[in-house]
């Protein structure tokens, strides 16, 4: 999740420059907490973007790699053994940066909205550990997913700005940044898919698993009492009552896509 105080970026929906200081807080996959920004952590964050950027372009230059699923670490997740909090997808630009397109959500509310920025504004987000995962999309899927990430109106197709951390992989009442990504995902793999409906169909057909969370119910109480941006009235109550909680992680995504897709071996960077 990154915050919206970090240099300047562009909403999609509009195409505009948003100055920082003008907007509302923006995460995904950690919480809203205010932080203090120090040195030391501004510059652990873009070393990261650095040495991502480093890796990504090695991989363009060596096998034509230019969209990958990239993950970052915004907070622990360790009690639910997951190990990556955020994803967004990443292109090469025509000039040559990087970039990233990800869904956001407006801190203390349950709106969300999409973002493209560089990799510096991506890491720039009070993170848990400054670590990165990707993945590179195989051709021809990168190409599609190249033209989809490019294309404001396209990019937003399957977009619901309605936002719900722990929103249920197989519902439409809501939807999460990583859910939103692989969901885009199967717009560009699949011609036939045109709504969020057909696009969990295909991930089904695909044999996509979410997570399933164990969180038990005065946790779940207490995050539907004091968080705008958690509900849990979209599970199947079967699965609720039982505390079972499925939804659409980090590292579940990068667990299929290799598999499933034919994506490249997930690469880390550390630092």
């Amino acid at each position: 999740m990154t915050a919206f105080c970090h240099q300047r970026f562009r909403f999609l929906a509009g195409a505009l420059l948003l100055a920082a200081w003008a907007m509302p807080q923006a995460h995904a996959g950690q919480t809203c907490a205010e932080k203090k920004t120090t040195p030391e952590t501004v510059a652990r964050s873009m070393a990261l973007a650095q040495r991502t950027a480093d890796a990504l372009e090695a991989a363009y230059l060596r096998d034509g790699t230019r969209v990958v699923l990239l993950a970052r670490a915004g907070q622990d997740l360790s009690r639910y053994h997951q190990t990556w909090s955020h994803v967004g997808w990443v292109y090469r630009s025509a000039a040559g940066p990087w970039r990233v397109v990800h869904k956001l959500n407006q801190c203390g509310t349950d709106q969300s909205g999409l973002m493209r920025q560089g990799l510096g504004e991506f890491f720039l987000d009070d993170l848990w550990r400054y670590q990165a995962g990707w993945t590179a999309a195989p051709a021809p899927l990168a190409d599609a997913l190249w033209t989809l990430l490019q294309d404001n109106q396209h990019v937003q197709r399957l977009h619901h700005s309605r936002y719900n951390m722990l929103s249920y992989t197989w519902g439409t009442r809501y939807q999460q940044s990583n859910q939103w990504a692989l969901e885009t995902l199967a717009l560009a793999a699949e011609p036939g898919v045109s709504d969020r409906d057909q696009a969990q169909a295909w991930l089904r057909f695909k044999g996509y698993r979410p997570a399933m969370l164990h969180i038990g119910t005065m946790t779940r109480l207490g995050a539907r009492v004091t968080r705008a941006n958690i509900a849990f009235d979209d599970h199947p109550n079967e699965q609720r009552f039982a505390s079972r909680i499925e939804t659409t992680t980090a590292d579940s995504m990068l667990q299929w896509l290799p598999s499933a897709l034919h994506f490249g071996a997930v690469q880390q960077i550390g630092e």
